[in-house]
């Protein structure tokens, strides 16, 4: 967002909304962004094969105790929750151009 500040030459003294920035340079939020990625990542490792390592260490369960407290939020529970949010599940990541067009964020217009 520093960024996007400097480039519009406004400081935080000025008041001025993050949304209205983001809206005036037309770029999208950052959280859509990252969910974005984080979907593509995960549909591009979905579609290598079986033998790929990335492929493996995505299904292997870690064992070991449990610490008091809340549980760590793990990768995958992101990409768990960011496919519930895009309205996407596993099967789709096979058709490539279908898990495109359901996951992309692209900038508004």
């Amino acid at each position: 967002m520093r960024m996007l500040r400097w480039m519009c030459g406004v400081t935080q003294m000025d008041k001025v909304r993050n949304e209205y920035i983001r809206g005036s340079l037309k770029v999208a939020p950052l959280d859509e962004k990252l969910r974005s990625n984080r979907l593509s990542w995960y549909g591009h490792v979905m579609r290598r094969d079986e033998e790929n390592v990335a492929k493996k260490v995505l299904g292997m369960r870690v064992e070991g105790y449990k610490r008091r407290g809340r549980p760590k939020k793990r990768w995958m529970d992101c990409v768990r929750e960011d496919m519930a949010s895009k309205g996407v599940n596993s099967e789709m990541t096979h058709d490539r151009v279908k898990w495109k067009n359901h996951t992309y964020c692209a900038d508004p217009k």
